[in-house]
């Protein structure tokens, strides 16, 4: 595990400096939507997404520049939905990644303005001639950036969990309507993640589909570890508010399953997206091991 830390804590130092060249400022008016935008999307996070890219990217030796713009596309679009989850009008946090949330750290309008452009660079980026040579690669992975983000995607998976905690739905909210909702709201971002890589290598659609399976259960798991996290966490530790789920009354994992059957289910998912990379031999060691590492993680 100190090997996958380690590396984890190396691709993340890629990432920011990559995020920080994709956004110079220049003394213009508007240098403070870039501020904003870097200020939301710098120096914090565990880039647990942008590693699944730079990992699934390397199983198929695909080139590290490429992997770079694809892993800042998706760190991008994951930050400018933290920035608007944060924001009065959804959660109403204050605190996120150990300081202000941006809305806080500036105002309400600029933040949405943040998220609105982090989004769209996140786009322009996938569309760079740098991220690919292939026009049809760039393509396809504007597609499915575009699926997993929207009203099918996490915008889709956000909307039904606002609507649940508003009292807004019809039904009981049981495990499987809560599964629903995070591999909207949670997984699909993950997914995009751990596909991208097949994607700008051009993988046969079988060790696409291994990925894909792989995805869906880290998405799973590291949605339980977090429901979790959110009960026996400290808002120290996890730079957010804790327990904010369970003041709220709001219905997860843990408040459906109880603690002890909620930290086996995320096990099994766990050991469950292990065995989808077998296919991949040692190649895919860490990604292995982040799959085990979500559930264990203390933020």
């Amino acid at each position: 595990m100190s090997r996958l830390k380690d590396t984890m804590a190396a691709e993340a130092q890629a990432v920011n400096d990559h995020l920080d060249s994709l956004m110079p400022t220049s003394g213009d008016p508007e240098d403070r939507v870039v501020e904003a935008m870097r200020y939301a999307s710098l120096d914090g996070g565990k880039r647990l997404r942008p590693f699944l890219v730079l990992q699934s990217a390397g199983l198929f030796s695909v080139a590290r520049t490429c992997a770079l713009n694809v892993a800042a596309a998706i760190e991008m679009v994951h930050c400018y939905s933290l920035v608007h989850d944060d924001l009065p009008a959804m959660d109403n946090d204050d605190l996120r990644r150990g300081r202000p949330t941006t809305h806080r750290a500036y105002d309400e309008a600029t933040a949405i303005l943040a998220g609105d452009a982090l989004l769209t660079k996140a786009f322009e980026v996938l569309a760079l001639g740098g991220t690919h040579a292939d026009p049809a690669v760039r393509s396809d992975l504007v597609l499915e950036l575009a699926l997993a983000s929207g009203g099918r995607g996490m915008v889709g998976g956000q909307m039904i969990d606002l609507m649940a905690e508003r009292g807004l739905l019809d039904g009981v909210q049981d495990v499987a309507a809560i599964t629903r909702m995070h591999t909207m709201k949670t997984g699909r971002l993950i997914s995009f993640s751990t596909i991208a890589g097949a994607i700008l290598g051009k993988a046969p659609r079988p060790l696409r589909h291994a990925l894909a399976a792989y995805a869906h259960d880290l998405g799973l798991a590291f949605q339980i570890a977090d429901d979790l996290l959110d009960v026996e966490g400290s808002t120290a530790t996890l730079g957010k508010t804790a327990g904010k789920d369970q003041a709220a009354g709001k219905s997860t994992f843990v408040s459906l399953l109880g603690l002890d059957r909620a930290r086996e289910q995320a096990r099994a998912l766990s050991e469950q997206a292990v065995g989808h990379l077998d296919v991949f031999d040692e190649k895919a060691d860490l990604l292995r091991e982040v799959a085990r590492f979500v559930v264990e993680r203390e933020n």
